[in-house]
């Protein structure tokens, strides 16, 4: 492939479906890949490394953080959440859709560094009594980490106008097909 790939961060409160739509855009077409962000947190029960996340020390991620390797990185909760410019680099190269599951301003600080080459897309959830439910039932969490993340919701849900497309994520086949559309036409 000679074409040139596209970023697509893709940023929601939790429990709205990033991951889902991802996972589900991925089977579109060959051209999409999953890019795998670095994290300090422990693995959930669910995840392997080195497909759901580079799971690292503290110390290995701040050394990325020192010798400038990350395109984006936060503390979240604690923990460090990062992506490596040569995953997005390599991604663009070979002309692939790279979906980055990420927070919104991760994907801001994608879309400042790669200008010419993103496509950020903002989920929503159909509303945010279903946002609290679906958080609950995931399972993954406590309760504290549920409150947080209740509490990032207002904040996340304030940034949807700064990405290039939003859509309200309450069919998932239509959500998925409608991003991959706009994908096709924007290459």
């Amino acid at each position: 492939m000679n074409e040139r790939g596209l970023l697509i961060p893709v940023s929601a409160p939790s429990g709205t479906g990033k991951t889902t739509v991802c996972r589900e855009l991925m089977k579109k077409s060959d051209r999409y890949a999953f890019s795998v962000s670095c994290t300090t947190r422990k693995p959930r029960k669910n995840e392997t490394d080195g497909q759901d996340y580079h799971f690292v020390s503290k110390r290995q991620f701040e050394r990325y953080i020192e010798e400038d390797k990350l395109a984006e990185w936060e503390s979240v909760f604690d923990n460090y959440y990062g992506t490596l410019k040569s995953t997005l680099e390599n991604a663009l190269e070979k002309g692939l859709f790279m979906l980055l599951d990420i927070d919104v301003k991760g994907a801001m600080r994608i879309k400042k560094l790669y200008p010419e080459d993103c496509f950020s897309v903002f989920l929503l959830p159909p509303s945010l009594d279903e946002l609290k439910k679906r958080l609950g039932k995931r399972g993954t969490e406590n309760k504290e980490t549920i409150r947080q993340r209740n509490l990032r919701i207002n904040e996340e849900m304030s940034y949807k106008d700064q990405f290039d497309f939003s859509i309200i994520n309450d069919d998932l086949d239509e959500t998925v097909n409608t991003i991959h559309q706009i994908i096709k036409e924007k290459v």
